[in-house]
Order: structure tokens, then C-alpha cells, then sequence
């Protein structure tokens, strides 16, 4: 039988086994069952299960290659998402699965199993919007971001962490994929509905005032260490139930800007209001409850950094009131510009939501991409004139009016 002193690509069996003879979660003799519930493109997922008292594990394993494209991937990824889960399981307790073992050998992560908590994308489609989601994504992004800045870290053990989480391969997709080619389209991947392709043309890659302030976004994204980012924060990385939340999938993780994870999680909450408005616009009670949660999840998210700025921020010339509320603003413009690019990608790209795919009727698909692209627009070019997070929404029902 096959040992784990070396790299190879684990198999069901192999994980059960793994799960046995290096985590030491199951006895010997134990029965159990693992069963491979990953959907993604770049790490395979395995649960194993114990069939005498229903007790589990997570395994988390890099593969070299995208499963996709067969495009090699640095595995480095792997050690990243364990060493943020366990940096956010200390700054944010409960908010993220709990990391039991890191296995740099193998590429694998094993962690708390999280199955009693539903992925939040689903949740909303089915009508599903939990009271305490503001609050609790809030706190994840307050407690996990400005701690991490050089605010409150020694100069040095930043700059290590910098060294430490520099991921250029997923830096480079995003910067591609989120902050290139939905205006400028040079790969040819992005993804257009049928009847749309005018509209695209003339609102996204013919809009030189647009590409500016993109073009400003993307340096940002790639230049400003600012704190320590999950990287890819949608609706599908947080899995949430009456209870709480988790943030899960962090191998994007990085130094950059903190707006742009407080960013994606405005822009997805959008796609349900989006989806709602254009395929039943009587469910008015859904619509008004996601409307209310982004509003808050703004409001929340500046109150609570402004808290922890006051508590964790100690440098005199740091303290100053118009140095904080210059460093607070400039947070939340570029909150609302990456919410802006997060919703353009989503809708044009090659890398959708089911929010939108979802939609197949042209009656409702046309003008739902049109209403997502034009607040796009309006979150990225007015992004330093946004507030309070009734503003934001405000411009989206401007929109479908």
C-alpha cells in the first residue's frame, strides 16, 4: 500500500486511509466512509466519515494541475489557505473552520467539517436571508483586516507576512479575470448573452473615463500591501446557517487592499437582489431583506473597523482624527469600486454566478446583465461619493426603476 512520504494525488481511499494512519481522527478498525464533495477547479475536497458515531474530517488537497485546462498551479497555494485559516481562526473564533493538520507533503489541509452550514449563494436563491448575516460578515471583516495592517503590526513581522503570502499565480487570475478583460476583452474569454453584445461594446470596452478608473483599481489591487485579503470573499466562500457563519476557501489570499474583500462580499449580495428584481418581482419581502443586509453590511463594516482602529491602533501620529477618517474613507471608496468590478466580472466574464446563469429567458436575462453592468458602473465611478450603505442601494433601485 501506497505510503504518504511522498506527493501523489489521493484517491477516496487513499484519503480514508490517510485520515486513519496520519491524522489519527478514526481507530484502525473503525468504519468509515469518504466521499469527495468538491465542485472546484483547482483543489479536490474529501469528507470522511465515521459510520459508527457519525464524527468527521475535511481533507483539502492542491492538485498540480487546473482539472479544467491541465494548466500547472504553484501547490505554495496550500500553505497559504492553511496558514490564513489558522491566522482568522485566532482573530475571528468561530467565523472560520477550525485547521487540524497541515501536511506539506501531501498538499493537504484537514480541518473542522462544516456540513451543518449551508453555501450562503444557494441560501439566498431559496429565499433564505438570515438576520444575523450582517453582522457576523461584518465582524469576519473588521477582526480579520485592520489587525493585519500596519497600523497595529510591528513594521517587520508585516513585511514577513507580506514575503509569506505573496501569491502571484491567483493574483494574476484575478488581476486577468476580474480587473483586465471584462473591458478589454484580449483573451477573447469573456462570455456574452446573446443581445447584449452591443450594449457591452459601447458601455464596457468603449468608455475611456470607465478604463481609468478601472485601470487606478487594478494598480491598486496590485501595489497597496494593505492588509492581509481572503482573496476571493463571494457568496459561495461563506457558509452560514441560524447559528453563524464560516469563511471558507481563502487560497487567494494575499497582501492587498482591504476594500476589495469587504467589495465582494457587497457586489455578490447584489447578484440575489438582482436575480429577485428580474424573475419574481413580487417577492418583495426577499428583496427588501437582501436591500436591507448590503445596506448594513456597509454600515456595520465601517462602524466596527472604526472600533477596532480605536482599540488596536496605538502610533500618536496614526490617532489623529482626520489621518483615521481619511484612512477609513479611502477604505470604503474602494470598497465600492471592487464591488463594481466583482459585478461586471461576474456578469461578462467567463467566471459567472448562478444568479445570473440561472436566467435563461432573454426577457429577463437582457435587461437583469444591463441593470448589473450599469450599477457596476456607478459603484466603480462614483465609489469615492458613497457614505452610508443606503446610498449604494439607492443607486441600484435608481436602476431598475
Amino acid at each position: 500500500m501506497t505510503g504518504f512520504d511522498s506527493y501523489f494525488l489521493m484517491s477516496t481511499e487513499d484519503v480514508r486511509r490517510y485520515a486513519v494512519e496520519v491524522l489519527h481522527r478514526f481507530a484502525p478498525e473503525e468504519p468509515t466512509e469518504c466521499t469527495e464533495i468538491g465542485d472546484g477547479n483547482i483543489n479536490y475536497v474529501f469528507r470522511v466519515r465515521s459510520l459508527r458515531d457519525g464524527h468527521s474530517v475535511i481533507v483539502k488537497q492542491a492538485d498540480r494541475l487546473l482539472r479544467s485546462s491541465g494548466r500547472p498551479l504553484d501547490m505554495y497555494r496550500n500553505k497559504i489557505e492553511a496558514a490564513i485559516l489558522k491566522l482568522e481562526g485566532e482573530l475571528a473564533p468561530g467565523l472560520v473552520p477550525e485547521v487540524w493538520h497541515y501536511d506539506e507533503t501531501m498538499s493537504a489541509t484537514s480541518m473542522e467539517d462544516i456540513s451543518d452550514y449551508k453555501n450562503l449563494r444557494k441560501e439566498l436563491s431559496e429565499n433564505r436571508v438570515y438576520p444575523h448575516l450582517a453582522e457576523s460578515i461584518s465582524t469576519f471583516l473588521a477582526n480579520t483586516l485592520l489587525p493585519t495592517t500596519d497600523l497595529v503590526l510591528d513594521a517587520e513581522e508585516k513585511k514577513r507576512r507580506v514575503k509569506f503570502f505573496t501569491n502571484p499565480e491567483l493574483c494574476r487570475i484575478t488581476e486577468d479575470l476580474v480587473l483586465t478583460e471584462p473591458y478589454c476583452d484580449y483573451k477573447g474569454r469573456n462570455i456574452l448573452f446573446a443581445g447584449n453584445e452591443d450594449f457591452v461594446r459601447e458601455h464596457l470596452y468603449e468608455d475611456p473615463a470607465l478604463h481609468a478608473e478601472v485601470a487606478s483599481l487594478r494598480l491598486h489591487f496590485m501595489n497597496n500591501a494593505q492588509a492581509l485579503l481572503h482573496g476571493d470573499l463571494h457568496a459561495g466562500s461563506i457558509f452560514i446557517n441560524e447559528k453563524g457563519l464560516k469563511v471558507l476557501d481563502p487560497e487567494f489570499a494575499f497582501y492587498g487592499p482591504m476594500g476589495y474583500d469587504i467589495g465582494n462580499v457587497i457586489g455578490n449580495l447584489f447578484f440575489a437582489w438582482a436575480n429577485k428584481a428580474f424573475t419574481a418581482p413580487d417577492a418583495e419581502e426577499v428583496m427588501s431583506a437582501i436591500e436591507t443586509c448590503i445596506a448594513d453590511t456597509w454600515d456595520l463594516t465601517r462602524e466596527k473597523l472604526e472600533a477596532k482602529y480605536d482599540a488596536c491602533v496605538t502610533l500618536p501620529l496614526y490617532r489623529v482624527p482626520a489621518f483615521k477618517n481619511a484612512y477609513l474613507d479611502s477604505i470604503l471608496a474602494d470598497s465600492a469600486g471592487y464591488a463594481g468590478t466583482e459585478i461586471i466580472r461576474r456578469t461578462v466574464g467567463d467566471s459567472k454566478v448562478m444568479e445570473v446563469t440561472s436566467v435563461s429567458d432573454p426577457k429577463q436575462r437582457i435587461p437583469m446583465e444591463r441593470a448589473l453592468v450599469k450599477l457596476g458602473i456607478a459603484l466603480i465611478k462614483n465609489r469615492r461619493s458613497y457614505r452610508v450603505g443606503h446610498e449604494l442601494t439607492e443607486a441600484f433601485r435608481l436602476i431598475l426603476a
